[in-house]
């Protein structure tokens, strides 16, 4: 049996089987909440060899520094890692790591969500009806997009992006890319499917535009006002990447005055706030940050962050660094099973 040794820190708890994974060669200590970031600098004080945090945590330098000279690595619940200094962590010897590929198809799948319910205006329906404002079919009530046939503009073409892609396909719909830097790998059936297209262009020809691209000083309100006043005025915009991808004050400016007809958003530039006036865009689909919100793929993403701080709390580089030059030469192992 391996010896338990080592402590792992987690800001919320994990689903499991995270929780036992860690358990069974770790000391694991749960906050349970959130913390500022003076309580975070705390508990790593007290002495963690690695930290668990989510998205909503930011590990900045003086974060790092408060768990120095023990911190080993930083295991993000998340594939994203835009709330992580990673450049700093990388300097100090810590070893930063995600969650990638295990919640590919259930973001894709709230995105094919948000396009459907943005496109045919369903959530605008749903609050009509509960409000006690349907009064029966009408010819012209509520008329949305055809999506068979529409152009949907998919900005960056990831595993995400292209499980999108397949997906919008099956809705008989047409598909464009368009990537922000360098061009990725791009699935063989849908090479010929799909059509490469620059930025700008998309934006002006597409019926739908989903973003998917991690959040960087390029891609920081990628979409903003002259973005939105390119697109159609019946175009519809999903995110389901980072918030401030999107200017999201501009975004309110553009659903208000009709710029574009709709949008679907999962996540939000200052997350859990949202820009005055948003919430009173009826044409607004408005979604609490669901991406990966399935039992399975949640319990996945679990798994692989628990699987990271072992390797880490082990001496070996976890299989989902993201600097992995950040360890020169691996730290002793803390537990067997090199």
């Amino acid at each position: 049996m391996t010896a338990v040794a080592g402590t792992v820190l987690c800001t919320l708890a994990l689903p499991e089987p995270g929780p036992a994974r860690l358990a069974a060669v770790a000391e694991l200590r749960v906050m349970g909440r959130i913390p500022t970031v003076t309580e975070l600098q705390a508990a790593l004080r007290e002495g963690v060899d690695v930290l668990c945090p989510q998205l909503r945590d930011r590990i900045d330098v003086d974060v790092l520094d408060a768990g120095r000279p023990r911190l080993r690595a930083v295991c993000t619940y998340a594939v994203g890692y835009d709330n992580v200094d990673v450049s700093a962590a990388t300097a100090r010897g810590v070893i930063v790591a995600n969650t990638p590929g295990v919640l590919t198809d259930a973001t894709a799948d709230c995105a094919m969500g948000l396009i459907l319910a943005a496109a045919r205006r369903l959530c605008e329906g749903d609050r009509r009806v509960r409000q006690g404002r349907f009064s029966g079919w009408e010819p012209e009530f509520l008329l949305g997009l055809d999506l068979q046939d529409a152009l949907l503009g998919v900005v960056g073409f990831g595993r995400i992006g292209q499980a999108v892609a397949r997906r919008a396909l099956g809705f008989s719909m047409r598909v464009a890319a368009a990537e922000h830097s360098s061009p990725r790998p791009v699935a063989d059936e849908l090479g010929e499917r799909v059509r490469v297209m620059p930025l700008p262009d998309l934006l002006s020809e597409a019926d739908v535009i989903s973003l998917h691209l991690p959040l960087t000083a390029a891609t920081h309100h990628l979409i903003d006002a002259t973005a939105l006043r390119r697109m159609k005025p019946t175009a519809v915009l999903i995110n389901t990447a980072r918030g401030a991808v999107v200017d999201e004050a501009a975004l309110t400016v553009a659903l208000r005055e009709g710029w574009i007809a709709g949008a679907g958003l999962d996540v939000y530039e200052d997350e859990p706030r949202l820009a005055p006036g948003l919430v009173d865009c009826d044409t607004a689909v408005l979604s609490p940050h669901l991406g990966s919100a399935t039992v399975r793929t949640r319990a996945a993403m679990a798994e692989l962050c628990a699987d990271n701080a072992v390797a880490a709390l082990a001496g070996r580089r976890p299989r989902h660094a993201v600097n992995p030059e950040a360890w020169a030469s691996p730290p002793p192992p803390l537990i067997g099973g090199r």
